[in-house]
């Protein structure tokens, strides 16, 4: 990925953003219902990054719908995929986390099962370290501390143009301040999310999310925070389409003002060739009053 932005986080700079992104990505069967995905970022801007997404799948255990991976993956897969979207701009709410917290929606280590019934009903649980995905401690332990948390998500096909679904994220972590003082610190999130598509051509995503956080830094609790972000996608010709239109709105409220975030997202593609995608978008800060410019291309071989 490489970009030419303007005011970007409102810094008043025109600058040229490329490689923003450069990753080497590699995924296929190992042997039969058994199969592997990772991808490297060589660049993340301007960043080597290391292995992000990286995972082996299970598939149909028990010869039945049952999935399993296991790995580093993005905790909102199962909601919706932040490395699929369309847009410069990101779902906010998957990345809020308070005080010195460091669970979010975002990546983490851990398994994940996925069980699709006839009905139409997917159910989502993961079960997870709750420390992101850096580096080893000196035990060389991945998670910091004792606890794992939990996240489950039932999702319902109403028709085939219409799903509803929930979540729920549950844990408890160790965390320590910058001057040493430890605590714990329980939260929990919850929330509904939402497609609808008409006519194969425009699809509407909506995403809540709730958050409270007992104790996020050693002096505050009970710190509550709640967002999400309403998507849509218009593509003339659906899977087919040259061109296509996204508009975006994120907002976070949050105790912590520092959290708070409203922004609108306007964005064009136009695909060039299969593996080549141009994009040009306007994000404008309703908080703090200001726009930005990014113009780029995306492109994989």
């Amino acid at each position: 990925d490489g970009y030419a932005t303007y005011n970007n986080k409102n810094t008043n700079q025109f600058d040229f953003t490329a490689p923003y992104l450069l990753k080497f990505l590699s995924g296929g069967t190992l042997t039969k219902d058994i199969s592997y995905y990772f991808y490297f970022f060589f660049s993340e801007r301007g960043e080597v990054a290391g292995i992000e997404d990286a995972f082996i799948m299970f598939n149909d255990l028990f010869g039945i719908d049952l999935d399993l991976y296991v790995g580093q993956f993005q905790v909102s897969d199962p909601l919706f995929k932040r490395e699929l979207r369309l847009t410069f701009e990101d779902y906010q709410i998957y990345k809020t986390k308070a005080g010195f917290s460091k669970t979010d929606l975002t990546y983490d280590r851990g398994i994940m099962m996925t069980y699709g019934l006839p009905t139409g009903t997917d159910i989502t649980v993961e079960i997870l370290n709750g420390s992101g995905i850096g580096q080893a401690n000196p035990f060389r332990n991945f998670d910091d501390d004792k606890y794992k948390n939990l996240f489950a998500r039932v999702s319902q096909d109403i028709t085939e143009d219409f799903r509803v679904g929930v979540f729920g994220y549950f844990g408890k972590e160790k965390l320590e301040d910058n001057i040493g003082l430890q605590f714990d610190n329980s939260f929990r999130m919850m929330g509904p999310d939402l497609t609808i598509k008409l006519k194969n051509q425009v699809e509407l995503n909506l995403q809540y999310a709730s958050r409270v956080d007992d104790k996020p830094t050693a002096f505050s609790t009970n710190i509550k925070s709640d967002g999400g972000f309403a998507e849509l996608i218009y593509t003339p010709k659906g899977d087919e389409s040259k061109w296509y239109g996204v508009a975006l709105y994120n907002w976070v409220n949050s105790d912590i003002k520092a959290l708070e975030y409203q922004a609108g997202t306007l964005s064009l593609g136009y695909m060039l060739k299969r593996n080549i995608r141009l994009i040009g978008e306007l994000t404008y800060d309703f908080n703090k009053e200001y726009a930005q410019l990014a113009v780029g291309i995306i492109s994989a071989f």
